[in-house]
């Protein structure tokens, strides 16, 4: 009997998720099932295929030469599902369902989340889940429906677009200001007290934005949590580096220096090409680009009569390629 003839796609969809985790327990976790019921459905695949598909490693699994062959023809089969049940979904030319969006913690709590309520209104039927991390978000690896970074991000089968680019500025308390003084040059700034993230800790060079600003400075308090470093800075401790969205409209903070130094980032949505067209994904990638474009300070020197997008089989994966800062005397 033909392997073909034996193969179960629900061992193959198990298997997808092994290869991407890396583990029994991260492939049961994102299928909620138990370990026993991945390891069995991979033993069932590999004997229906007469090959190994995995070697047993201390750190969980490692696709074997077999494996990842498989798992480039088992992801055409995954985007052919998707795609399938994209179109012939009832009522899967409206706007509904579930939109998982990546992006960073900053961006995420400060600026997005009180802002959804304009696309719920829009579109009731549809439920995003907002999904922060510190990291990339690999959406051509399902992690995500949607990523919005700081960075263009690697990958292959990945559509990216540049919706707009913010400023990044030195905040600090009047508290502190009274305290300390307020720097009025960079010699100035070395004397001052400095909150930023936690160094070994970055997992996302684009973060490391103070470095670009001052590079001998004294600092007193570090986070992973940008919303932490700015409650911090609010509560007098010292001074720190922020994105123009994690401000605006709030006085608990008052610029440093804005008019002789600053630093920019880019904003990258991205998604893979399998889900580009699916009305769900239109409908969430149209709020956030027309949100973004309407606001001028997310639009820092982006000239939207130029083409952003980028459809690239795999690119750089330097984080932060470009950036820009700006010195005024």
């Amino acid at each position: 009997m033909r392997a073909l003839d034996q193969l179960d796609w629900d061992d193959l969809k198990v298997f997808v998720h092994a290869a991407r985790g890396g583990s029994l327990a991260g492939a049961a976790k994102r299928l909620r099932v138990d370990q026993s019921t991945v390891s069995r459905r991979l033993a069932h695949l590999e004997a229906a295929l007469g090959v190994a598909l995995f070697e047993r490693v201390p750190s969980g699994l490692r696709l074997s030469e077999a494996g990842q062959r498989l798992l480039r023809h088992a992801e055409r089969v995954e985007s052919a599902i998707i795609a399938m049940e994209e179109e012939v979904t009832p009522g899967s030319g409206q706007a509904g369902g579930r939109v998982r969006l990546a992006t960073m913690e900053g961006i995420a709590s400060l600026y997005l989340a009180e802002r959804f309520v304009r696309l719920h209104e829009t579109h009731p039927d549809l439920t995003v889940e907002l999904l922060t991390s510190p990291q990339t978000v690999y959406v051509n690896r399902r992690e995500a429906d949607l990523f919005l970074s700081f960075f263009e991000p690697p990958g292959q089968g990945l559509v990216s677009e540049r919706i707009g680019r913010f400023r990044l500025g030195l905040y600090a308390s009047p508290g502190y200001l009274d305290r300390a003084g307020t720097p009025r040059s960079i010699q100035d700034l070395e004397r001052h007290a400095f909150v930023t993230y936690v160094e070994d800790l970055v997992q996302v060079d684009c973060v490391r934005w103070l470095d670009e600003i001052i590079a001998n400075r004294r600092t007193v308090f570090h986070s992973t949590s940008m919303i932490a470093q700015k409650q911090a800075a609010a509560g007098g401790l010292g001074i720190v580096l922020l994105p123009s969205f994690a401000v605006a409209g709030r006085d608990l903070l008052v610029p440093v220096m804005h008019d002789d130094l600053s630093t920019t980032r880019d904003l990258w949505l991205n998604v893979h090409t399998d889900l580009q067209f699916a009305p769900r994904i239109r409908a969430v990638s149209a709020f956030l680009k027309t949100l973004f474009r309407s606001d001028p300070s997310l639009q820092i020197g982006v000239r939207l009569s130029q083409p952003v997008m980028v459809l690239r089989p795999t690119i750089s994966s330097k984080d932060c390629p470009e950036t820009a800062v700006h010195f005024n005397h």
